[in-house]
């Protein structure tokens, strides 16, 4: 049986890809914030992925990328896959790009427009992909409303770092 070979951080062709994206085609638009920078941030091994968040200038993504590409899946573009995270299950858009290649995106942010300096959006960043990570912002099942077992947290709700009142949101 053959092993796998894995594959290397993607962040050196994501961060390049997206600089060329912002030189080509966004400088200048309105909905693009001029002090935020291209920059892929905290890329590690999760599971057969690399995970980490891509921020632009226009949007911050948490993104994951095959590192097992025996392990990995490939959606047609557009397609949604559910992913269980300690925090939660989120969903993310499938993404075809020839110059990174398959990978998948869920928005933490788009537009970033609120994001004063990019130190500002780099840290919300990391703060973003710890909470993910940490299974004491997972909603337990004893507080969970039992019509509300199945709906995942909010971006918003994992960048506050807060779910307690999901389950009075999903009755409204």
């Amino acid at each position: 049986m053959a092993e796998s070979v894995l594959l290397s951080d993607p962040s050196p062709r994501l961060a390049a890809a997206f600089r060329a994206i912002h030189a080509e085609r966004m400088r200048g638009l309105p909905f693009v914030n001029p002090n935020v920078r291209v920059e892929a941030i905290g890329f590690a091994p999760w599971k057969h992925y690399w995970l980490g968040v891509v921020l632009t200038p226009w949007a911050m993504n948490l993104v994951l990328a095959p590192r097992d590409p025996a392990a990995f899946r490939a959606l047609p573009a557009g397609e949604k896959r559910r992913c269980r995270f300690p925090a939660g299950a989120f969903d993310f858009v499938s993404v075809r790009d020839e110059t990174v290649g398959d990978h998948l995106s869920c928005s933490l942010f788009s537009p970033v427009l609120e994001f004063r300096d990019h130190e500002t959006a780099r840290e919300t960043a990391r703060l973003a992909l710890a909470a993910l990570l940490d299974p004491s912002h997972a909603e337990s099942e004893e507080r969970r409303p039992l019509a509300d077992l199945s709906t995942p947290m909010s971006r918003r709700d994992l960048l506050r770092g807060g779910i307690a009142k999901r389950g009075d949101d999903a009755r409204r």
